[in-house]
């Protein structure tokens, strides 16, 4: 703000530069859609290892496919991870304390409400949950609101009917009374990892009576429920209420979605989930990892099934998603560690995030460097003509070669097929779009309601140039110049008087994208002695 003189002497004034950095987004945070052993249900919960997704889900369970792909995705150099757990009827387990006699009567018309716990999340792991209560809490010298208090003693069994203790935790002078900071609904759900009050339980009136030992779960009243189906995942109703794959509305950011199978035999459906979760990743600026449906045994399958896969999705949406095959033969930790075959989603999005992290999202997750780590073998294992088969297709191939092991040998999106001729045929100039479609919607929101004129326009190039500049750099771009490699244009030209007064202001953005050398040519040619000379 200008400074009014109003003494004779030196004001000092701080002008604004104008640059305002803008800082690029994340590019591999990967998000799952599945069931779990235990967990918040159709929240985004994210995640940095495996160790976290053990303690808030459970870790690794027979049920669910999406567990092995969190696995593999950190094991082969995934960071950051999003999870959405999804059930179908599954159940919490509950404790219950025996009712507290009103005064003046011991029936049971005369009791009052008596304490009610459940787990934290529906699931059969609840069943292992036991309780205890206690009045050892602190003493104010007001007796009435001392006998208001109560601790409760929380514990998680290795197994049920187990003596070992898995986790445990306390929560100490509880109050029965609503107005009190203490009260014991507000702590338990802000503060318990391990049980809630459930929603319909009544307030109580009276703190419960001390236990001399710890109430066990009740009887079986947690169950894991049925596989879940497409409906849990991507039904239309649950957009609303944003659950299943419409929860990520929830999270501030994904850039990579992987939806593994509904069971280790059952594919996710192609015009329900995948063709959804397509669009939602095309809105969301993200991108789709998919899975060979269980039928592509061989190439001849895949090479009939990709059209159909292709038409479900559709042909605007395809850019934003890419096929990778075949499916990857692993260890099963849980089964002795036999030989297993699971889908490559996880393994492929932890390949694009040590890529992005080791090259940048504009080198595509491909080639000798994008081993597949932890792979015994391959379900199928392709020749160079057979590779020659599919490539064309747009689908992605993980090989087996001597030395390098198994590798991604293919980056092309769905929409990479050679007859279709997209601009959009390979994976990571696709991924380097939405990354400067999302850094640079982020990074220009201090523009709105700026007075639109040349000034403004002026420093909208200089913040977008700078940013573009810095990824010429890195090596983001072809070209030998910036002005080759790209261009940053908002002027009278992009912006109109009429646009001026809709309130609009046009800026154009264009880059020159790096793409793979999907095919080396060695062109040889023999020598004579007299051209030699």
């Amino acid at each position: 703000m200008p400074i009014t003189p109003t003494y004779p002497g030196v004001y000092i004034e701080e002008i604004p530069s104008g640059v305002r950095t803008i800082t690029g987004v994340a590019t591999s945070i990967t998000a799952f859609i599945g069931r779990a052993l235990k967990g918040k249900v159709d929240e985004p919960i994210r995640i940095q290892n495996f160790g976290d997704f053990v303690r808030q889900f459970g870790g690794l369970w027979n049920k669910s496919t999406m567990s092995y792909a969190v696995q593999q995705y950190f094991i082969n150099g995934g960071q950051d991870a999003i999870i959405v757990r999804v059930h179908k009827d599954a159940k919490s387990a509950k404790i219950s304390f025996k009712p507290v006699p009103a005064s003046g009567g011991s029936n049971a018309s005369n009791q009052t409400p008596n304490l009610e716990l459940e787990a934290a999340s529906p699931g059969q792991w609840g069943n292992a949950l036991r309780a205890k209560v206690d009045h050892n809490t602190r003493k104010s010298g007001n007796n009435e609101e001392d006998a208001k208090l109560f601790n409760l003693t929380v514990q998680q069994l290795e197994a049920p009917g187990s003596d070992q203790v898995a986790a445990v935790e306390t929560l100490r002078n509880l109050s029965i009374d609503p107005d009190s900071a203490r009260f014991y609904k507000k702590v338990i759900e802000q503060e318990s990892n391990l049980v809630n009050v459930p929603e319909d339980a009544s307030d109580i009136t009276a703190r419960p009576n001390e236990t001399d030992d710890f109430v066990n779960a009740s009887n079986n009243t947690g169950s894991d429920g049925e596989d879940i189906t497409d409906a849990e995942i991507s039904d239309e109703g649950l957009k609303a209420d944003r659950k299943g794959l419409y929860a990520l509305d929830k999270a501030d950011l994904f850039n990579l979605l992987c939806i593994p199978p509904l069971t280790r035999s059952q594919d996710i459906g192609l015009d329900t989930t995948v063709a959804k979760a397509a669009k939602y990743c095309k809105d969301k600026r993200a991108f789709l990892i998919v899975d060979p449906p269980s039928t592509w045994n061989k190439i001849p399958d895949a090479v009939a099934g990709v059209d159909s896969l292709r038409s479900a999705i559709g042909a605007d949406l395809s850019t934003n998603a890419a096929v990778y095959f075949p499916r990857l033969k692993m260890a099963d930790l849980l089964k002795e560690n036999r030989t297993e075959e699971f889908v490559p989603c996880g393994a492929i999005a932890g390949i694009f995030a040590r890529t992005d992290s080791q090259r940048g999202v504009w080198k595509a997750p491909a080639g000798i460097e994008a081993s597949v780590v932890g792979v015994r073998e391959l379900s199928y294992k392709m020749t160079d003509g057979e590779n020659g088969q599919l490539n064309p297709l747009g689908v992605n191939c993980i090989r087996n070669f001597p030395v390098y092991g198994n590798v991604t040998w293919g980056s092309r999106t769905l929409a990479g097929a050679d007859q279709l001729a997209s601009e959009w045929k390979y994976v990571p100039v696709r991924r380097l779009a939405l990354y400067l479609e999302e850094s640079l919607y982020r990074g220009t929101q201090w523009v709105v309601f700026e007075p639109n004129d040349e000034p403004l326009w002026s420093q909208i190039r200089l913040n977008i140039g700078a940013f573009m500049n810095n990824l010429f750099k890195q090596g983001a771009f072809q070209g030998k110049t910036p002005k080759e490699a790209y261009f940053v244009k908002c002027d009278s030209e992009t912006t109109t008087q009429y646009d001026i007064d809709r309130g609009i202001v046009n800026i154009v953005i264009g880059f020159a994208p790096l793409k793979p050398a999907e095919f080396v040519i060695l062109k040889f040619q023999q020598m004579t002695r007299e051209s030699a000379a």
